[in-house]
């Protein structure tokens, strides 16, 4: 008799796993469902044999002591069960089979859209174009030419699977599988509509109203429930996602829910203070410059900022300052600010306490200014 290890294709210090998987492997080509051929049914039966005997700890230690080969479990189908239905479906006493549905969810769809920074502020309306999967509006999903139906199978009888006995070692062996005429369906349709090809859908651009909500991120996903793909057969449409990407603004940028923007002051606007009118993303906004204002102070605006996505109060509008020191001066101006240095008796300049925060919010923005 040939050696059970031999069989198997493996080797007599093979681990328990090893031995599975090589069963596997083998009963994956020589199960009769697959090869039916009279060869490949023998050497099922072995391989079958050969794994029984060599799965079970104790017949194995039996086998390999030169012992009686036919093992404890021959001809008990008990612990394959998990295999033979993960190979070649459920076998005889697993669930009822039933019939696939024509009627399948669509699947989703996801679409890109780019805003503006004052479009985050407030929200926006927008009508974007989608080409995605529609209602066929010949057949209305019903896959079929006017007039006509589809029909139970003649093969499967409407069950939309077939069985097939096999006997083996192991017993009666019941397999089951989709009916390759209906494809798993149970009916057939013998007069598919010619608009959708029987698909109960059609590829078409239409058009999807969108309100953005104020406050979206760049990244964020909308999803908007039934608006994507319909499925085959009149399913239920999928979901669409609409991914925000909110475009660079040359003179505002987001942290939070505030806007932040650098504002250049002339040195003399600085030494005596002023008053300015700056234009922000919903308007002009009146601005104090008080006398003494330093390069690095931040002036706050209150509620000019970004409209929060779950919320209604804004938040601020943060101005940076730089002052701007003049790079050409004539004699006369020159002579006026000498006076000033020898009349003001300024300290000589020095290293100051390092503000880590305020230089962490505006040292980029004041290095590219």
């Amino acid at each position: 008799m040939a050696d059970h290890y031999e069989i198997l294709g493996v080797s007599r210090e093979a681990t328990e796993e090893e031995i599975k998987k090589a069963y596997r492997k083998l009963a994956r080509q020589l199960h009769p469902d697959v090869n039916p051929g009279e060869d490949a049914a023998e050497r099922f039966k072995l391989v079958t044999h050969a794994y029984d005997v060599l799965s079970n700890a104790e017949s194995r230690r039996r086998y390999d002591m030169g012992g009686d080969s036919a093992g404890g479990n021959f001809g008990n189908f008990g612990g394959f069960g998990d295999i033979f239905e993960t190979f070649f479906g459920a076998g005889g006493g697993g669930r009822t089979a039933r019939p696939r549905s024509r009627r399948e969810r669509g699947q989703d769809a996801l679409v890109r859209i780019s805003l503006e920074l004052g479009d985050v502020v407030f929200g926006v309306h927008k009508d974007i174009e989608v080409d995605t999967a529609v209602l066929c509006e010949t057949c209305q999903g019903s896959c079929c030419q006017e007039g006509t139906s589809p029909v139970t199978c003649d093969i499967c009888k409407g069950s939309g699977h077939v069985q097939q006995q096999v006997r083996s070692l192991l017993g009666n062996v019941i397999t089951t599988q989709p009916c390759g005429s209906c494809e798993g369906y149970g009916t057939t349709i013998p007069y598919p509509c010619a608009t959708c090809s029987g698909q109960g859908r059609v590829r078409s651009r239409r058009t999807v109203a969108l309100d953005i909500p104020a406050g979206v991120e760049d990244g964020l996903r909308l999803q908007l429930p039934g608006s994507g793909e319909v499925g085959r057969g009149g399913g239920p449409s999928g979901d669409l996602y609409i991914e925000v990407s909110v475009a660079p603004h040359p003179t505002f940028s987001r942290e939070g829910d505030d806007l932040l923007a650098t504002l250049e002051v002339a040195m003399s606007d600085a030494i005596l203070g002023t008053t300015t009118t700056i234009e922000g993303l919903d308007g002009s906004v009146d601005l104090e410059i008080r006398a003494g204002l330093q390069s690095g102070d931040v002036l706050t605006i209150k509620n000019r900022g970004v409209t929060p996505l779950r919320g209604t109060q804004r938040g601020d509008l943060r101005v940076g300052v730089q002052v701007v020191t003049p790079t050409r001066l004539d004699s006369k101006q020159r002579k006026l600010i000498e006076d000033f240095a020898r009349t003001s008796k300024a300290p000589a300049p020095k290293l100051a306490e390092f503000h880590q925060g305020l230089f962490s919010k505006l040292r980029d923005r004041f290095r590219n200014s």
